[in-house]
């Protein structure tokens, strides 16, 4: 599951290693990773939107999500799918690459966990909270402090593993730790802990895009705007048969549909009109407008090199050339 917050110093070497065959000319190639919003890209696949839509798409599969960003950056895929907080490292550096579509935003899908004996945010001064240093989890632990009046050295983190960051929290270990799913469902449905603030509470701070190419944007736009309009006929699907929907994705990840399930709520898939919202500068939670938050993050902690325009970052063109 992609859960780091910013890959671009962590697979700053790979993309030297990493050897794809060139696409063919109209060819879209497309890295995807495990995570909800992108796995269901193969619903459009296996319905056949890709082509009902003219796109030639073909999705790359990368067990490994920073080794995609990678590709991406060194120009190996067309597109990718990955977070604006990781596409803002690339920016930084020059790299020319567009967000072209908002897939969704966590939305529960990540969160902070407390014991039944932490009843407000004040129980938490000086407790010590389990997580995954710079990861997502961090971040959400950043903006969960920051909305209620605390401050990061307010509480104590514990770096864990994901995983071990549950397993900390079930075995009594720390009164609180920021997992995503599933660890999320075992915790609340143990009994042991419940959400304190999830990304829910964090609109348009946890968004997943699909990023392209400038020159693939130029030479391939025809079969962008055709993804970008499989993509709503999949976003209907998901939401007016998501049994069959986390039947197909389930398949991709090698897991049971019934635990599949588990990720679809905290999964906000974003539609025609929620993607015209995120790229529209005026709307607060847009990609623009979050931008300085997450920056502030990321700078904080040194997790990226240089400034980005994040405005030359984004292109709205495809998403208005799909609905028309």
């Amino acid at each position: 599951m992609r859960r780091l917050l910013s890959a671009a110093l962590a697979c700053a070497t790979l993309a030297a290693g990493l050897s794809f065959s060139a696409p063919a000319a109209a060819e879209v190639k497309v890295g995807v990773s495990d995570w909800p919003g992108w796995v269901a890209w193969y619903v459009a696949e296996q319905k056949g939107y890709f082509k009902k839509n003219g796109a030639d798409v073909k999705l790359v599969w990368f067990a490994n999500y920073t080794d995609s960003v990678s590709a991406l950056s060194s120009g190996q895929l067309d597109a990718n799918s990955q977070t604006w907080s990781d596409t803002l490292g690339p920016l930084a550096k020059g790299i020319k690459i567009k967000a072209i579509l908002v897939n969704d935003n966590s939305a529960g899908n990540d969160a902070l966990l407390v014991s039944p004996k932490i009843k407000t945010f004040a129980d938490l001064k000086g407790k010590q909270v389990a997580l995954e240093q710079f990861s997502i989890s961090h971040f959400v632990l950043a903006n969960a402090l920051a909305k209620n009046g605390l401050k990061p050295g307010d509480v104590k983190i514990v770096n864990l593993a994901a995983g071990d960051a549950a397993a900390a929290f079930i075995g009594g270990k720390v009164d609180a730790a920021v997992v995503w799913n599933p660890w999320i469902h075992q915790i609340t449905s143990s009994g042991k802990g419940r959400a304190l603030f999830t990304s829910k509470d964090m609109p348009g701070l946890v968004p997943d895009l699909l990023v392209a190419q400038e020159k693939s944007i130029a030479s391939k736009r025809k079969e962008l705007v055709g993804m970008i309009k499989a993509w709503f006929e999949t976003e209907k699907f998901i939401r007016e048969q998501p049994a069959e929907a986390a039947k197909i994705m389930a398949k991709v990840v090698s897991m049971k549909p019934d635990e599949y399930q588990v990720f679809m709520p905290g999964t906000k898939f974003f539609d025609a009109a929620a993607n015209k919202a995120a790229f529209d500068p005026a709307q607060p939670a847009s990609l623009l407008a979050v931008t300085p938050t997450i920056l502030g993050f990321l700078n904080e902690h040194k997790l990226i090199e240089g400034k980005p325009d994040a405005a030359k970052g984004v292109d709205a063109s495809l998403l208005a050339d799909a609905l028309k």
